[in-house]
């Protein structure tokens, strides 16, 4: 009998505790039911409303975004920092990640994107194409070379025989935007999805030449994360949901 009393006191005070942590059993991320996403900066606006969608088909669960440019999400996680799924604007970066055994499985493509020139609005300087950006006197802002968008620029160069001579390289491409709808250059090279979603702060110019340099986004469960949680956000990105999500923002398949 006082054997049988423990066992049933031992399972009322773990139960106990069990209440007293806040879990979630209709969470599928477990007790905290929070899932962190590292995301290429230009994914930030269609990411936040398949974030949205997540959530409200998962109750329980709460996606935690962290928005910077490829190159800096995947140093920061080689020196330690956690997260549960890694989106790149680019295949060189999610690859740097697999060698360095942060990504467990295989990354899946998720979709594409290409450059295009951004102006000030009215295009004062007359901007046509991709070779107007070298003239004397064009303040031109663009992305740093570990960043895809500036391993993107540095193609399109050598494929043209351009060489551009920026005022700045920026660590992330809507940092190359915000520097043109501030007022602080005169053109910059953004994908085209930044270039929709600023609207008239800025005048687009396509070139033709962009199709050079095509960049493929790859997304993938990083090898500390919670599997269910984690694999099952993937899954919606990569999805017929996700992937309608990204082509309303521009994005196209990869």
């Amino acid at each position: 009998m006082k054997r049988a009393l423990a066992v049933v006191v031992a399972a009322l005070a773990l139960a106990g505790c069990a209440g007293e942590t806040g879990g979630d059993p209709a969470s599928p991320s477990g007790a905290a039911g929070e899932l962190t996403v590292y995301a290429a900066a230009s994914l930030q606006a269609p990411f936040r409303e398949i974030g949205a969608d997540f959530e409200a088909r998962n109750p329980g669960t709460r996606v935690v975004f962290d928005f910077a440019g490829s190159s800096d999400l995947v140093a920061r996680l080689s020196q330690g920092a956690e997260a549960d799924v890694l989106a790149t604007a680019d295949t060189a970066n999610m690859t740097e990640a697999v060698d360095a055994g942060l990504v467990a499985g295989d990354p899946v493509d998720f979709a594409a994107n290409t450059l295009t020139i951004v102006t000030e609005p009215g295009n004062p300087l007359g901007t046509t194409g991709f070779a107007d950006l070298s003239r004397p006197g064009a303040d031109v802002v663009v992305c740093a070379p570990q960043v895809p968008c500036g391993a993107a620029t540095a193609r399109i160069e050598q494929a043209t025989g351009v060489d551009l001579a920026p005022v700045s390289e920026e660590s992330s491409v809507t940092d190359v935007l915000g520097k043109v709808t501030s007022g602080q250059a005169d053109a910059g090279l953004v994908y085209v999805t930044d270039a929709r979603q600023a609207g008239d702060a800025v005048t687009t110019v396509p070139f033709p030449e962009s199709a050079a340099a095509v960049n493929t986004y790859p997304v993938a469960v990083l090898a500390d994360a919670e599997n269910a949680p984690a694999a099952a956000y993937v899954a919606y990105v990569t999805g017929p949901d996700g992937r309608r999500i990204l082509s309303e923002y521009g994005f196209a398949a990869p």
